[in-house]
């Protein structure tokens, strides 16, 4: 309560829009190291959120033996929405682009049906980010659904990761 005088620091990030709706985008040291530029997924997501077509995302970091890490996106888009996927993901890879530069290296997304949550609705970041790794994991106690994991393990098979 030190740095924000009568306020708790939970170290979240995220913004209040035009009609007073608080939208909590993450964690603020949730950032990933590409090629040597820290960047922070959570501003990526903030970007790609603004799309009219997306109702929410998440970005993660993915190991990449050039650059270190590099971003992936996994959007849901709003209900009637029945654009191409591949259309929206060129659109969002633009707005990452156009906002933070090309040092961002966003090029890969791709539109799940959901994402993984807790109960409380949190999205599960470093689920994703383990299974998109290659690596063990446990599953969160507090999930919503476990068998969103094995939708999400599909996707991201289907993107080739992990990457051999």
């Amino acid at each position: 309560m030190t740095k924000f005088p009568g306020y708790y620091d939970t170290s979240d990030g995220g913004y209040i829009d035009q009609d007073g709706y608080v939208y909590v985008m993450g964690r603020m040291d949730d950032v990933i190291n590409v090629a040597g530029h820290r960047l922070s997924t959570g501003a990526m997501e903030e970007i790609i959120s603004n799309h009219p077509d997306v109702a929410e995302c998440a970005v993660f970091g993915t190991h990449d033996d050039l650059k270190g890490q590099l971003p992936l996106g996994l959007f849901v888009v709003k209900a009637g929405v029945s654009r191409p996927s591949e259309e929206i993901k060129q659109e969002l890879v633009k707005m990452v682009r156009d906002a933070i530069g090309p040092i961002a290296c966003f090029r890969d997304a791709t539109q799940v049906a959901r994402l993984p949550k807790t109960r409380s609705g949190k999205i599960l970041r470093g689920t994703m980010r383990a299974i998109a790794g290659g690596k063990d994991y446990n599953m969160p106690s507090t999930i919503d659904d476990p068998v969103i994991l094995d939708e999400i393990t599909a996707t991201l098979a289907k993107m080739g990761y992990p990457k051999r």
